[in-house]
């Protein structure tokens, strides 16, 4: 077997066996296959794509080639969630502790912020002391024991993603629903779930900007994880403006406990009902929707969910004293209000470039070895749709620096478009994909 003959073979149109794509991409992670032969199958791909079985084995081949996470020592359906992320996600802080109240473990792996979007393992460590790093058994055990702990991922895991990717990014190949597909999955899988929901963002903030191409990735996605046997459902959501009001890490970790509270931005507590109501349905814990939505409700409204979170930090290495006293988060030195040069509606939100100023301030990395400052950040008060007077708040800005404050502020500013008729932006919630059948919701 060649590199040459299957670069040739998908080229023509031909479609891989399991064997066929093992080779690929074991030789390329072995560096056996080099770099320029992957790029020209990565542009075949591009351009021929690929049939659902071979897809399927691709992320089966991509999981195989690294650490596989065992978590067949926790008791129970493990359900995960994967956002294909956007500015102010602040869902797996609500959802982790909000699922573990309704007694469905969470075992969850998750991310550091690059770029514009922001990483959950930052948001947690707004929480004074709190590990991201924990040894296998003691994560078992503490999912076993409270229901949920929230840790990093391991880069032994899906090595080939990381090859591949960093190949995609400078070959024009990144925007490759097959390649994204399996790239999204092959992490997912190998991390050791039974089920899980996707939340696939659409809209200007997001990296699928209209819907037919975010159904079309999530699709594919819910086939993978099908086929490789493994329960899925997808929820198209909005990211055609900032998810909750706050934009920043220790911004977004107050913001989940007025969630977890009872209290916060209704479109993140509404998400994360849906997100965990999808959860608690592919675990068994409830036959219909409705059912484990009231139960989320209920447990938001009654305390069990903000408890659940303080029992999570401080098995984590926190004290969980700001989850009774928010005051105690970092916070910025600097306040600064963008205010609207004019009366009318809120036609449109540049949400990429809100992710973009908070980065700017510190909130975020351009590299991964970037230090952040989890104190910064924006609070949105203003979304498309809604009517604002001239001088009144867009945006308020919290920075610890004067230079850095003043540009968020331009740049804030420009991403605010304001017009005299009232817009319709997307719903929350945009459409649902179950065993690869995607349908708009109303």
């Amino acid at each position: 077997m060649r590199a040459y003959d299957l670069i040739l073979k998908k080229r023509q149109g031909g479609s891989h066996s399991l064997e066929e794509l093992k080779f690929l991409i074991d030789g390329y992670v072995a560096g056996d296959i080099a770099d320029y032969q992957m790029a020209a199958w990565s542009m075949a791909v591009f351009f021929r794509g690929m049939e659902e079985q071979e897809l399927a084995w691709l992320t089966q081949a991509m999981v195989e080639s690294g650490q596989q996470v065992d978590l067949s020592g926790i008791q129970g359906i493990k359900v995960d969630k994967h956002s294909t992320g956007g500015v102010g996600d602040t869902t797996t802080l609500v959802l982790a502790p909000l699922v573990a109240s309704a007694g469905v473990p969470v075992a969850k792996m998750s991310g550091r912020g690059l770029g514009h979007t922001g990483g959950t393992l930052d948001k947690l460590e707004s929480f004074q002391g709190f590990k991201t790093q924990l040894p296998a058994q003691h994560f078992i055990d503490q999912v076993n024991s409270i229901k949920v702990a929230v840790i990093g991922q391991t880069e032994k895991i899906a090595p080939a993603d990381g090859l591949l990717y960093g190949l995609r990014d400078v070959t024009a190949t990144v925007d490759s629903v097959p390649l994204i597909a399996s790239s999204v999955m092959s992490k997912k899988l190998a991390s050791g779930a039974d089920a899980l929901v996707l939340d696939v963002k659409v809209g200007n903030g997001a990296f699928m900007k209209q819907k037919d191409q975010a159904l079309e990735l999530a699709r594919e996605m819910v086939k993978i994880g099908e086929n490789l046997g493994r329960r899925t459902v997808a929820l198209l959501t909005a990211m055609d403006r900032p998810l909750g009001c706050a934009v920043g890490n220790a911004l977004e970790a107050r913001e989940a406990v007025e969630v977890l509270s009872g209290e916060g931005p209704d479109d993140l507590r509404q998400l994360c009902l849906e997100l965990g109501a999808n959860m608690l349905v592919l675990a068994g814990q409830h036959e219909d929707l409705d059912a484990a939505r009231q139960q989320l409700a209920n447990n938001l409204d009654n305390g069990s969910a903000l408890a659940k979170l303080k029992e999570m930090v401080t098995a984590q290495g926190g004290s969980g004293r700001e989850i009774d006293d928010p005051g105690l988060f970092p916070a910025a030195k600097l306040r600064h209000s963008v205010m609207a040069a004019e009366s009318g509606w809120v036609e449109s939100v540049e949400t990429t470039d809100i992710g973009l100023a908070a980065q700017l301030l510190g909130a975020g990395r351009s590299r991964k070895d970037d230090i952040i400052d989890l104190a910064v950040g924006l609070l949105v008060k203003a979304k498309p749709g809604q009517r604002v007077e001239k001088g009144q708040t867009l945006v308020e800005i919290h920075a610890n620096d004067q230079q850095k404050l003043e540009e968020a502020a331009a740049m804030v500013g420009a991403a605010y478009h304001i017009g005299q008729e009232q817009p319709q932006p997307l719903p929350l919630i945009c459409g649902r994909v179950s065993h690869g059948d995607g349908s708009p919701v109303p």
